[in-house]
């Protein structure tokens, strides 16, 4: 072990320290705190004896999976038509296929409701051919709005990641198979699919963990019999009762298994093979009227997927929106009001300090793992490169549950991370960690691609390790870091679970605890709410699209574990 550390410079020694307390504090300690307070095995026994736990999991499971089929069911269709034709207009629909992500699906939510509630968008339209009304909210509804509304944020996720999966793939294949006059479903089954498997995999196992954890969409539509909200309500007896301990940990357990299934029904290695640096080379050109219909095809869904975006905005800039298709008369009062309220300008500052944090944390955390990863190639190396992206397969729930029980749990923790008097730098890590994956990934596709012979060169020139890497290797690799950046910072703005449960008084709300707080007023709430959720949404379009203008169809390897 002596001879080793002798052989480690001592810049990449401290950034193996930094890392190691980094992980131990901000993502291990966490999990080890749940473990240890929640694994009770009479508290698993009460519940699962518990109908409203079982049904708790059993909706959040349904939800989970309905979610990821309808997820595919979008994406897949689009992303053929993406890889294997060229009409106009194509290259717009990676920005496009993006504008679902502008919007927290709690926000999405809220909106949602006002198309298909009882005096809604929906049921005024069906009052003019004097039908309905119709109660798309009541019985199972609440539940189809809940994987509506969440597939529609998160189908971009999959649609990435099959966008890069067809793209690598070897269109000879293809073009071999129609030769020997295969159908074109067999060429699907047998050559596109199987070569398609690491993207399935990529973007299913994200959405799969992130609907099944997600906490804000079914929270806004009084969806409480699921165990998200379960855990969510049972915060406030965090400190005696350790059900929502438990809770959390069962939400690990199924998080696991779910990520597993998918690795064992997808993750096996295809027969076929695949050939990188030829993407787009088994594109057909259309013609006629039949080059317009892929973009028709890109432009309808997206206004569907964009509908509750549309909601939002009308509702922001109307008086008052009820029993109608639009809303009658348009004002600024909401904004007003909104910039007038209490909770929202201290908001916008939380949230601005928070993201600050997070971002300077986890760019600096995402850097380093991915230089140690992909310059120094050791087994350790490897173990952080692991480390960074746990956080992608750990629910944002249990994390937050974990920081809040050090809080509780840990005196010194306590002087750290309070969560009443103090608790900037709870947040700000708790977002931090959840952001590392990004910067990691960004910054590991950077130095993939940026030859290790330049930093070789500036070596041996006589330049030291600290000054190549400054002049040298982070200039090379800057709009990679900048996309990272982005996006731990417009996210970390946006973030919902952790803003919920860490944040627990008012005057240290961030803005997605605010918007929810102002939902819940009665009167002119929503109103106030939707004009907030605006600003929100276009500040995380602007942030999306740079990312999106500097990774171009590479962003898509933001989202894979």
């Amino acid at each position: 072990m002596k001879l080793f550390l002798r052989k480690i410079r001592p810049g990449v020694l401290l950034s193996m320290l930094f890392l190691c307390v980094f992980f131990t504090l901000f993502l291990f300690l966490p999990l080890f705190t749940v473990l240890r307070e929640g694994l009770n095995f009479g508290v698993f026994l009460e519940i699962f004896r518990n109908h409203l736990y079982r049904e708790g999991m059993w909706n959040a499971l349904l939800i989970s999976l309905t979610t990821t089929a309808l997820v595919f069911l979008f994406s897949f269709p689009l992303a053929l038509l993406y890889d294997q034709f060229e009409f106009p207009g194509k290259s717009a629909c990676p920005v496009l296929m993006m504008a679902p992500m502008i919007l927290p699906p709690f926000v999405g939510a809220l909106e949602f409701q006002q198309i298909l509630g009882h005096y809604g968008v929906l049921n005024s339209l069906l009052a003019l051919f004097d039908l309905g009304p119709v109660d798309f909210l009541g019985g199972g509804g609440r539940f189809w709005s809940v994987c509506l509304i969440e597939a529609l944020h998160l189908y971009p996720i999959a649609y990435l990641n099959l966008t890069t999966a067809l793209a690598n793939r070897d269109p000879a294949l293809d073009e071999a198979a129609r030769n020997l006059g295969i159908p074109a479903w067999q060429r699907f089954l047998h050559i596109t699919l199987p070569l398609t498997k690491p993207g399935i995999l990529a973007g299913g196992s994200i959405v799969l963990i992130w609907s099944f954890t997600e906490l804000g969409t079914p929270l806004m539509f009084g969806f409480n019999t699921v165990t998200p909200v379960q855990v969510f309500n049972g915060i406030t007896e965090l400190g005696t009762n350790p059900a929502a301990y438990s809770l959390v940990i069962v939400m690990l357990l199924f998080s696991a298994v779910l990520y597993l299934a998918g690795k064992f029904l997808l993750g096996a290695p295809s027969t076929a093979t695949a050939v990188k640096g030829i993407a787009g080379s088994g594109s057909r050109i259309l013609t006629g009227a039949r080059r317009f219909l892929p973009g028709l095809a890109f432009g309808l869904f997206t206004f569907l997927a964009v509908l509750p975006h549309l909601a939002l905005i009308l509702t922001a800039f109307s008086e008052s929106w009820y029993r109608t298709i639009l809303p009658l008369h348009y004002s600024l009062i909401h904004f007003q009001n909104a910039l007038s309220d209490k909770l929202v300008a201290p908001s916008i500052a939380n949230s601005l300090r928070y993201s600050v944090a997070a971002t300077v944390l986890a760019v600096a955390a995402g850097f380093l793992a991915a230089f140690l990863s992909c310059r120094v190639r050791s087994r350790l190396s490897r173990l952080f490169d692991l480390a960074g992206m746990l956080p992608l397969m750990i629910p944002g729930i249990v994390l937050a549950v974990g920081f809040l029980g050090m809080s509780i749990r840990y005196e010194w923790a306590s002087l750290l991370f309070d969560p009443v008097a103090n608790p900037v730098l709870l947040i700000a890590a708790a977002y931090a960690i959840r952001r590392v994956p990004y910067v990691l990934r960004a910054a590991a596709s950077g130095l993939e691609q940026t030859p290790e012979e330049l930093e070789n060169a500036a070596r041996n020139s006589g330049a030291g390790p600290l000054r190549a890497l400054w002049k040298i290797t982070i200039p090379l690799i800057a709009a990679n870091l900048l996309v990272g950046a982005l996006f731990a910072f417009s996210f970390s703005m946006m973030e919902v679970s952790d803003s919920l449960i860490l944040a627990q008084k008012a005057q240290f709300y961030p803005i997605t605890k605010a918007i929810y707080e102002l939902s819940q007023y009665l009167g002119s709430g929503p109103y106030v709410a939707a004009a907030f959720g605006v600003w929100a949404m276009a500040f995380l379009a602007s942030s999306l699209l740079a990312a999106s203008i500097l990774l171009g169809r590479k962003i898509g390897a933001l989202f894979r574990m």
